[in-house]
């Protein structure tokens, strides 16, 4: 009988990759007092990332897939700006507001369809 047979492959394969995730997360610990987060690689990685947010926050506004799908698009990019527009006017406490403003604005129109 091998170890497939037992039921003991899956709790090896999730062994393994918890001692591979805790491993990489113990270097990085390790390393991450003498790593300098004003280097050039940090700010490529910052904007990279930036970037891709951006990228999956227009993607999921254009092209939504399930509930949001049924919003029309003319309702949504309304609701974007209305909340970036909460964003830009309080410049000291921005994300919340805009986040509350967003999901209310969404959840209101859901009601009113429905």
């Amino acid at each position: 009988m091998s170890i497939a047979d037992n039921g003991w492959g899956v709790w090896l394969a999730l062994s393994a990759a918890c001692l591979g995730t805790y491993a990489c997360r113990a270097l990085g610990v390790k390393l991450s007092g003498q790593i300098d987060q004003n280097s050039e690689v940090f700010k490529w990685l910052s904007a990279v990332t930036y970037a891709m947010v951006a990228a999956l926050t227009v993607r999921m506004v254009l092209m939504p897939i399930g509930l949001l799908a049924t919003v029309p698009v003319w309702v949504r990019l309304l609701l974007c700006a209305l909340s970036v527009g909460v964003m830009v006017s309080h410049p000291q406490k921005r994300m919340v507001p805009a986040l509350c403003t967003g999901t209310m604005l969404m959840v209101t129109y859901g009601y009113m369809v429905n």
